[in-house]
Parts: structure tokens; C-alpha cells; sequence
């Protein structure tokens, strides 16, 4: 019985934790300052990025399946991704937001109990995409608004304000919309009943332009994620514009990946090894970031 009684407040204690985690993060979002996150996919790089300062921790579905040797698009189990969420979330103490895709859910039936298992996990936040990955198409504007609907009531139900970011794939899966500028139209629109469903903020992947992303933040007066690709304004530009959230996606592990590629060829041809002495990463400094010093 006391065992029993000692699981209880502990699960209390976790969940008064994750709302406090949950608030913080939201309140991140509007206290004046341009939110960056450079996308993780492990423990030890959410460890890394709080050793920084960082307020927060985001993860890259794409990272996070390549990393585990899946190709992006919900082909890792989604097993494997509550397993890593629950790492990646014990390894902190500062809010962590998850890059869930759509969901990996083709009901709204699946898409609850997934939302459920995701909060589960300790999570503060959620991107959410409104590509529905049977048809490889968008989903209409009122099924996506459902589907945040779905999500809010879950995590109403639940007790745990989860950061909803509402991203929009028009830029790069909108095939009836053939301009910049009908594209804009349609994510403008969607953008609006996003927010009026629940969403928390608006993520226009692939939008680049200044203009469109100004007018974005102007005209929905709502926090607004932009992601850091080439071709888009530079960072202190879009904190003067308004945008509040910029991410990397999987960019932060190319980066990674480039650095081994590069000193992987080295090595081959016996060079390098000044690369490896000058390094100031050392076995101390990854024993600190995994034991929380």
C-alpha cells in the first residue's frame, strides 16, 4: 500500500512538473525575444543545449529517424519515438518539444490515443503537420482544424497546456497552388483557422520571403516558426519582423554529419590528427553534459 501511495505522488509531482514545463515554454514564446532551437535528437544533445543556456529543447523527427536508421516520414515505429521522447525529456529540466509529424495516426481514433501516449512521455510542446501521409496530400483546412481540436481536448483532459505548433506544408506539398503568391494566400488562410482551432502558433515551412513572412506575422497576430533553410532572411532580420520561433530542423545533425564526413575522409588518407588534439569536446566535458554537472 505505501509503495502504491509513493507511486501516486510521484506521478502528481511529474505532472505538476510537466504543467509548469508546459507554461514555461508557451510563456517563451511571447516575452519579446526571438526563441531559437537547433533541433536535437538524443539525450546527450539536449543535455548539450541546456549546458548552453538554452531555455528549451526541440527535436527533429528527421534527426531523430536517421540517427535510429529510418528515412523521415513516420517509418521509425512510432514505439521507438515515445521511447526516445521519454529520454530525451528525463535527461533535462527545461521544457522539450516534439516534432511529431502528423501524428502517425490515420484516425482521429489513433491520433488521440498517440497524443495521449506522447504527453505521457513529459513532453511541453508539439509540432503537428497537416499533410496527411496516406495520400501524401494536405489535409482540407477543417479536417487539420479537427484534428488541433482533438489535440487541445487531450491535453485539456489531461491537465498538461502542451504547445501546440501548427505547421503548414504549402510551400512544399501545396500542388494546387501554383504562385508564391496563392501559396501565401492558402497559408495565411489556414494559418487563421489553425490558430481560432487551438493552434498556439504557426509554422509555414519553406516560406523564405521577407515580405510574405512579415505580412504572416502581421496580418495573424500570433506567434509565428520559421525554419532556418537557405535563402531566408538572416536571424536578426526576422527578430525585427516579429517572428518568434526559429528552428533547424534537421539541419543541426548535416552539421554533425559534415564535421565526421570531413574528418572521416581525412583519416583515411592518415590525416587529422591535429583535428583530434585540438579538440576541446573531451571525455570529461560528454561525462558532465550525461551526468548533469
Amino acid at each position: 500500500m505505501c509503495n502504491f501511495h509513493n507511486l501516486k505522488l510521484r506521478e502528481m509531482i511529474d505532472s505538476k512538473i510537466q504543467q509548469t514545463k508546459a507554461l514555461q515554454f508557451h510563456a517563451l514564446h511571447h516575452n519579446g525575444k526571438m526563441l531559437v532551437l537547433p533541433n536535437i535528437w538524443d539525450s546527450l544533445g539536449a543535455s548539450l543545449l541546456e549546458k548552453l543556456e538554452y531555455p528549451a529543447v526541440a527535436t527533429a523527427s528527421a534527426s531523430i529517424a536517421f540517427t535510429n536508421g529510418f528515412d523521415d516520414g513516420e517509418n521509425i515505429p512510432f514505439i521507438e519515438v515515445l521511447k526516445k521522447l521519454t529520454q530525451i525529456v528525463k535527461s533535462v529540466n527545461i521544457p522539450v518539444t516534439a516534432d511529431i509529424e502528423s501524428g502517425y495516426a490515420d484516425t482521429h481514433s489513433e491520433l488521440q490515443k498517440n497524443i495521449e501516449l506522447i504527453i505521457k512521455t513529459g513532453i511541453a510542446g508539439i509540432n503537428i503537420e497537416d499533410t496527411n501521409r496516406q495520400s501524401g496530400k494536405l489535409f482540407s483546412i477543417e479536417e487539420q482544424c479537427e484534428r488541433i481540436q482533438l489535440i487541445k481536448k487531450v491535453s485539456s483532459d489531461m491537465e498538461v497546456p502542451i504547445f501546440i505548433n501548427a505547421r503548414t506544408d504549402v510551400f512544399i506539398r501545396g500542388k494546387d497552388f501554383v504562385s508564391d503568391e496563392e501559396k501565401f494566400k492558402e497559408t495565411l488562410k489556414r494559418g487563421r483557422e489553425y490558430v481560432n482551432a487551438g493552434a498556439d502558433c504557426i509554422f509555414p515551412i519553406a516560406m523564405k520571403q521577407k515580405n510574405d513572412i512579415q505580412n504572416l506575422v502581421t496580418t495573424l497576430q500570433c506567434p509565428v516558426n520559421i525554419l532556418a533553410i537557405p535563402g531566408i532572411p538572416d536571424l536578426k532580420i526576422l527578430k525585427e519582423i516579429g517572428v518568434v520561433r526559429v528552428s533547424l530542423g534537421p539541419s543541426f545533425l548535416k552539421i554533425v554529419i559534415k564535421a565526421m564526413k570531413q574528418l572521416a575522409i581525412k583519416l583515411k588518407n592518415y590525416e587529422g590528427m591535429n583535428e583530434i588534439e585540438e579538440n576541446d569536446v573531451t571525455t570529461d566535458y560528454l561525462k558532465e553534459l550525461v551526468n548533469g554537472k
